[in-house]
């Protein structure tokens, strides 16, 4: 005998629900538009607070010989070292940490000098396993290359959704897209957290991320264009982002919970990791996918070449078409 489960499906969002989206187009584009302005020109006048990774500095990987490393007690000890920027990671086993310092004014003499303090602050408490100065050259590598990867995949973004969707779609994503990475960039420049390797991993999780949110509307709307040969652009979206409200609603949670965990007790070496995180994904991606993504396609043409639907052919009921999540 089959038994059949009687667990209901978990709906966050009426099956009913009708908000009208569309409506707020009209200020959440001048919006954007006015926040993206801004955040260029911090980006330009600000500008970033760069890592060790991007500007150059000593990398130097201890041991502690007593046990598991105590961070709090490392960074308190080497940041009365007038170093500048020193960064602390615990990596591999709980007594391994790695330790890196700022860039010093004064050529290799002067790395040499930092890496002299450090060792004489930390004295005999930690073997020293390793000991590299990252050049000013290295970094700017690093820099370049990591502008060319995300370039190239907005680009490799634009041409997957041109054949999966249409050139509107793909058009409209890139835009939606490049506009979550101004803003969180000038998020960064504002706040000044540091803007590092790891940086560049939450700026691509953050256009995966939004891409994801993204497809799934588009999917709906490509759905409802076929079925709707009649329904206005406006009224078409508002029933696309409905249907998938309940869904969106539930991974933004499932996320936000996750990245607050990591926020709070995940430690100062993820900070700038989770912080970019937070921003892009939960408050940028969010707005981004239903009041940048979806509306953007109206401004793009998208439906005015429908075929004309026979009089005598009317629509099916959207109402059905809304409840499926």
């Amino acid at each position: 005998m089959r038994l059949h489960s009687s667990i209901p499906l978990l709906r966050i969002v009426p099956d009913d629900t009708k908000f009208d989206f569309m409506r707020f187009r009209r200020i959440s584009f001048p919006a954007s538009a006015v926040l993206s302005i801004i955040a260029i020109m911090l980006y330009f006048f600000h500008g970033l607070n760069f890592g060790i990774d991007f500007i150059g500095g000593t990398l130097i990987e201890v041991q502690s010989k007593s046990g598991p490393a105590d961070l709090a007690k490392m960074r308190s000890t080497l940041s009365g070292l007038n170093l500048g920027d020193v960064q602390l990671q615990q990596f591999g086993g709980p007594s391994d940490v790695l330790i890196r310092v700022a860039q010093q004014p004064g050529g290799d003499a002067a790395q040499q000098a930092a890496v002299a303090k450090v060792r004489e602050a930390l004295g005999t408490d930690v073997d020293y396993r390793r000991v590299e100065v990252v050049g000013p050259r290295v970094s700017t590598e690093l820099l370049a290359y990591s502008t060319i990867g995300l370039v190239l995949a907005i680009f490799s973004i634009l041409i997957y959704l041109w054949f999966r969707f249409e050139w509107q779609f793909a058009l409209g994503a890139m835009v939606a897209n490049v506009h979550d990475l101004v803003l969180t960039v000038g998020y960064m420049s504002l706040t000044q957290i540091d803007f590092d390797l790891s940086s560049i991993a939450a700026l691509l999780t953050i256009l995966g991320y939004s891409l994801n949110d993204t497809v799934v509307i588009y999917d709906r709307i490509r759905e409802m264009l076929r079925r709707y040969k009649r329904m206005s652009m406006p009224e078409l979206l508002n029933i696309s982002v409905n249907s998938t409200l309940s869904r969106s609603i539930i991974t933004h949670v499932t996320v936000t919970l996750a990245l607050l965990a990591l926020l709070l007790f995940g430690g100062h070496a993820i900070h700038s990791f989770t912080a970019t995180m937070i921003f892009g994904v939960v408050l940028v991606g969010t707005y981004t996918s239903v009041f940048i993504a979806a509306p953007i396609l109206i401004y793009l043409g998208v439906g005015t070449t429908r075929a004309a639907a026979e009089e005598s052919t009317p629509d099916p009921e959207p109402a059905a078409a809304s409840r499926r999540a």
